[in-house]
């Protein structure tokens, strides 16, 4: 990481809102994963509650830490960025069914009169099948990964708060859309896993392959930007570059291929369902 990085953590100041919104979210699945602990000990086992709150707690890191307000200086914290919130906190956060725990965590006179009008629950398992399309899914992620990363709205994120904002909001959002086809998470009614889901992994891959690949053996500058930061020189933005662009590459490849290899594992040793026996008239045998 360039040595310049350093001098933004002297300026960082906590983002309140968000620190205190994540706060409550892990506060209310904390005490709906207790209300179902109580009458359903093995629903959600403890490490994937764990996880939930790991999850949360990379999104935190990812936007509201002191690592949050480097990423102006260093296109490696970006990468860093946007792995955790595309790439890492969402499969945490959906292993742990977050919505159904969180339904039990709400205050019952919230969720009765307040949300429950607005999202009936039987109106729930549609909205989870119409998210869980595949090809909706990896269409929004690939489109979110690649325009961030044209040069133009990239620098426009880092020169505006709105719209950087918005493109973590985005990281995140589709982050969360893409690990839905793989892990189902309710509402969504999940059929086990399929050859596809490997698939749509191993497709997800190709355009992470194809922008880290650009970056580690370009011989040019992609963001200029960053020529603007205060003690860069070209070799230290060149090297920041190619250091992102692997860490991309690894990353992704490391965790496309372990959530395809338990699902290739998990489809291999779960035994296929007996064919149904053909349809037609029975015959009567008499004894």
């Amino acid at each position: 990481m360039p040595s310049h990085v350093h001098l933004r953590l002297d300026s960082w100041e906590c983002p309140v809102a968000t620190t205190l919104i994540l706060a409550l979210i892990a506060f209310l699945y904390v005490r709906g994963w207790l209300d179902l602990r109580a009458s359903a000990p093995k629903v959600v086992p403890a490490r994937r509650a764990g996880g939930v709150l790991l999850g949360l707690l990379l999104i935190w890191v990812a936007i509201a830490s002191p690592l949050g307000s480097c990423d102006s200086g260093s296109l490696t914290v970006h990468m860093v960025q946007h792995l955790l919130l595309m790439t890492f906190a969402p499969p945490l956060i959906f292993l742990g069914d977050p919505f159904r725990v969180l339904r039990h965590g709400l205050p019952h006179r919230l969720g009765a009169v307040v949300l429950a009008p607005l999202f009936p629950w039987s109106a729930l398992p549609r909205l989870g099948s119409a998210l869980a399309e595949p090809v909706v899914c990896w269409v929004a992620a690939t489109a979110t990964l690649v325009g961030w990363h044209v040069p133009a709205f990239f620098t426009l994120a880092l020169q505006s708060h709105a719209w950087h904002a918005i493109e973590h909001a985005s990281f995140l959002g589709t982050g969360l859309l893409f690990w839905w086809p793989v892990i189902h998470p309710w509402p969504s009614a999940s059929t086990g896993p399929r050859w596809s889901t490997v698939l749509y992994l191993y497709l997800a891959t190709l355009p992470c392959d194809i922008l880290s690949g650009f970056l580690v053996f370009s011989d040019r500058i992609v963001y200029s930007v960053y020529l603007s930061t205060p003690g860069s020189t070209r070799l230290s933005v060149l090297d920041d570059q190619q250091c992102a662009g692997a860490l991309m590459w690894t990353c992704v490849t490391i965790v496309y291929l372990v959530a395809g290899t338990i699902l290739s594992a998990h489809l291999l040793t779960t035994p296929s369902p007996a064919p149904l026996p053909p349809a037609g008239p029975r015959r009567l045998e008499i004894a």
